[in-house]
């Protein structure tokens, strides 16, 4: 079967975008004060408008790899929810969790936060799977 592009791009995007709503929240409202005193701590510099335009528009890639990674996979695991949870499991894997963990052993992350955070990305790509294959139907 062939890949529906323009389906892996509309469920791509949706992923994304609830992915970037994550991460808006987690790092603005939930970690907010954490985040702020640990930039000010290690003199960090605050992200700016581009950075952050950067990052939301590699979260919208990120989510139509995802799900371009789903089409492919579905004919081996077939269509629906488990193979959504695989693609959203591979791609967490191989962003949130390695990143994170890396991060954290050189000190870029607080090891304080560090079950909240691949929690949270656990919970976050796998919604963002989920949906996007959703939206997704074979050419």
């Amino acid at each position: 079967m062939k890949i529906n592009i323009g389906r892996v791009l509309l469920g791509g995007l949706a992923a994304g975008l609830l992915m970037n709503i994550g991460e808006y929240v987690l790092n603005d409202k939930v970690l907010r004060s954490q985040m702020k005193e640990y930039v000010r701590l290690h003199n960090f510099p605050t992200p700016g408008a581009r950075a952050i335009a950067i990052a939301v528009v590699m979260v919208f890639v990120l989510g139509i790899v995802m799900i371009l990674g789903y089409a492919a996979i579905r004919p081996r695991f077939g269509a629906g929810p488990k193979t959504a949870i695989i693609a959203g499991l591979f791609a967490w894997f191989g962003i949130y969790f390695f990143n994170n963990i890396i991060a954290a052993a050189f000190g870029f992350v607080p090891t304080s936060i560090l079950p909240l955070l691949l929690g949270w990305g656990l919970v976050e790509y796998n919604v963002a799977a989920l949906i996007g294959a959703w939206l997704y139907k074979e050419a």
